[in-house]
């Protein structure tokens, strides 16, 4: 399994008047949070896009909502790999204040296509290497 941590600034625009985070934003929050994973790894989203022709669109989001997010505070994103991925990644998402309190939290499934050919694909082995280190043997299919 492999995790990954970012830490935001909930900025002022996200906001609304009471200056509480509006709930669209955290699918951006988690958007953050698997690009930051994916360039962590050592295979950045717009180099998968640009050099493998691969692109990565979500098929679900399932969202939770337990407190609100305001202006001003940090926030982590922290976004779990959970299952070896073959034609498709499953994120588990959540979303912390600095206090550590749970605010959001998300499954996340996301597709693989060529961008070419619009049709779907196999996660690159590419990504498939590095993800080895955190993963036991007998999950690591398709290598």
């Amino acid at each position: 399994m492999y995790t990954s941590e970012l830490e935001l600034d909930v900025r002022y625009y996200e906001t609304d008047q009471m200056g509480i985070v509006h709930h669209s934003n955290y699918i951006r929050y988690f958007e953050c949070g698997r690009s930051d994973m994916m360039a962590k790894l050592g295979v950045p989203v717009d180099k998968m896009e640009s050099e493998q022709h691969i692109m990565f669109p979500i098929v679900s989001i399932d969202v939770h909502y337990k407190a609100p997010a305001r202006f001003g505070e940090k926030i982590k994103v922290v976004t779990t790999l959970t299952k070896w991925p073959l034609a498709k990644f499953i994120d588990e998402q959540r979303v912390f204040n600095e206090q550590g309190e749970l605010l959001s939290y998300a499954t996340v499934v996301i597709g693989v296509i060529n961008s070419i050919t619009r049709k779907p694909a196999r996660v690159p082995k590419t990504v498939l290497e590095k993800l080895v280190p955190y993963y036991q043997k007998e999950d690591q299919i398709g290598l």
